[in-house]
């Protein structure tokens, strides 16, 4: 008995096209037999979803279904594609223009390899100096066993009888627009136009096999969180003689406590107490290179900025380095002692509108905008 097409796909009855599509892709790619090595139901399973696919991803299709089920699809004349197609990659080439994401394709060229991504984790400190990592990915490889060509060693490769070599089968049909002519992988050689009385033992007649691989990446200075690395050639392998596909690593920037990143420039934050603030003192304030000093003036007020140049992170295009803003907070005590309490009244009644009255020259609304900034 033929399953519900929403639960082979796994979406809900009120899915969009998009999400449709998007789970068929995923779905597909799980049954795919150079990742689902071990099911010997996937290729079943594969042209179920696919069957699943046409019936969802045609409007009038899913509003018959919905209404009737598959009985009345049945009658109303739908015959899925998905059991005449030969091959994994035809059914992705069929529904997808894309051909299959490991490689495979429609007929017998050459077919580049599929993309492989990956991503890493770095600190702040190894994107400001770059780094180079040791990357560990899968990727299907050409089988070391039969070198591509899918026979077991020493076993003969004869051109296929059923479409003489050609990959392709031609059928033609009469209907309602007149003669029809569908051209088709052959169910036989799978596109291919050789036939194989032996397969390869280790790769199944695949040819191709699923490897842990590992490569060294240079991570340039000055990288931003998020981007990505492209490697080419180093993706998974092509068929019948085609390219490899590329590897993209994905460079994760991970948060630093000391420091917010803007763009190329730095910020970081240092706390004074207030009579410091008041008096001017020197604080220690952490770089990239280690500690750096800086003199806090006689009456910084709370929020303002030093700029330290070119002590920021590097430009991945290889300019000069950013800088690093340092913002002063300035801290007011919370909790005070007896003595502390008396001094500071004392202070406090000693102070006049001529003491304050620089601090005042700024604006409120001058006072927030450079807050913000």
């Amino acid at each position: 008995m033929k399953r519900d097409p929403y639960e082979v796909l796994g979406v809900e009855r009120e899915a969009d096209a998009d999400e449709i599509k998007k789970r068929f892709r995923r779905v597909a790619r799980d049954l795919h037999p150079d990742v689902n090595t071990e099911d010997p139901e996937a290729e079943e399973k594969f042209k179920e979803a696919a069957e699943a696919y046409e019936i969802l991803s045609d409007s009038e299709r899913r509003s018959v279904f919905d209404r009737y089920g598959h009985e009345g699809l049945s009658s109303s004349g739908f015959r899925s594609n998905a059991q005449s197609f030969g091959s994994f990659g035809d059914i992705f080439d069929a529904f997808f223009g894309g051909g299959d994401p490991f490689g495979g394709g429609f007929g017998g060229g050459a077919v580049q390899g599929g993309d492989v991504g990956v991503s890493v984790e770095i600190p702040l400190t190894e994107a400001a100096t770059g780094v180079s990592m040791e990357i560990g990915y899968e990727a299907v490889e050409r089988c070391e066993r039969c070198h591509g060509n899918r026979a077991e060693p020493g076993t003969p490769i004869e051109k296929c009888e059923r479409c003489d070599g050609a990959g392709q089968l031609r059928t033609m049909a009469r209907t309602a627009f007149g003669q029809m002519v569908r051209t088709q992988p052959c169910d036989v050689c799978q596109g291919t136009g050789e036939r194989i009385s032996t397969p390869c033992s280790e790769c199944r007649g695949r040819g191709l096999q699923t490897k842990e691989k590992t490569l060294g990446v240079d991570i340039p200075a000055g990288i931003a969180d998020e981007q990505r690395i492209r490697v080419s050639g180093r993706g998974h392998a092509g068929e019948r003689g085609g390219p490899n596909g590329d590897l993209y690593v994905l460079v994760r920037v991970a948060e630093d406590p000391r420091f917010i990143r803007d763009e190329n420039d730095l910020v970081t934050v240092v706390d004074v107490p207030a009579p410091a603030a008041a008096l001017g003192t020197t604080v220690s304030v952490p770089t990239l290179d280690g500690h750096e000093d800086i003199d806090i003036p006689a009456g910084t007020q709370p929020g303002e900025m030093k700029v330290l140049k070119g002590i920021g992170m590097p430009s991945v295009r290889g300019r000069r380095r950013g800088d690093q803003r340092v913002i002063v907070n300035v801290v007011i005590p919370r909790k005070l002692s007896q003595k502390q309490r008396e001094a500071l009244e004392a202070f406090q009644g000693t102070l006049t509108d001529e003491n304050l009255a620089d601090a005042r020259e700024e604006g409120l609304f001058a006072k927030v905008r450079r807050a913000l900034r």
